[in-house]
């Protein structure tokens, strides 16, 4: 007799399988990067087969890639309480930016890391199309600082010259630089510092009083 095969809640939901991929794909690769991880290390910490695994995605290049692109949503969201609050003044939205910064520095985890960060010196040199979802990710992040650079230069009288994403280009590579040795002088509260050393920096890009 013919026995119909039973389907599981994960095989009706494929997006939130392929997200169980995604997020043990970010897991992994933060703590040991990508070369290291394997697609067997990937499918057993997503409680899934070789099959599901490629069922979703092509090969683990194709999971990495789309594990940038999760990271880079994720964090614009995180951001965006900063971005995105018209409510505060532009140097008080970056303010906010800095104190969510220095919230990532208080959690429980063992360093502070970046997966587009991780990817960028792992991968860029010699595999394009990391490079390319990397540089993508940097940029929306400095666009963004940018803009509200450029609006409290608007606001403020600068106390001198500055390119808005030139200093943005700056927070970025100075964020990315400081949990890169955090991370290897296992120090967060070297990153505190550095951050407030930039908070200080940006305020007195402007006149305020």
């Amino acid at each position: 007799m013919y026995k119909k095969a039973t389907i599981t809640k994960r095989e009706r939901d494929p997006a939130a399988t392929r997200q169980r991929l995604i997020d043990a794909t970010v897991r992994l690769m933060l703590q040991q990067g990508f070369s290291a991880t394997s697609v067997d290390q990937i499918c057993k910490e997503a409680g899934m087969t070789k099959g599901g695994f490629f069922h979703h995605f092509e090969n683990k290049e194709a999971l990495g890639i789309a594990a940038i692109e999760w990271w880079g949503r994720m964090g614009t969201a995180l951001y965006a309480e900063s971005w995105q609050d018209s409510t505060l003044a532009p140097l008080k939205q970056l303010h906010r930016m800095f104190d969510i910064m220095v919230g990532f520095t208080r959690r429980n985890d063992d360093a502070v890391v970046c997966m587009v960060g991780m990817m960028s010196q792992e991968m860029s040199a010699t595999h394009p199309a990391f490079q390319a979802a990397c540089e993508k990710e940097l940029n929306l992040w400095t666009e963004n600082v940018a803009k509200l650079l450029t609006a409290a230069k608007k606001l403020h009288k600068p106390k001198t010259k500055f390119d808005p994403i030139q200093v943005a280009w700056f927070l970025n590579s100075l964020w990315q630089g400081s949990m890169l040795i955090g991370k290897t002088c296992r120090s967060q509260e070297l990153i505190r510092h550095n951050l407030k050393l930039a908070r200080d920096y940006v305020d007195g890009l402007f006149q305020t009083n």
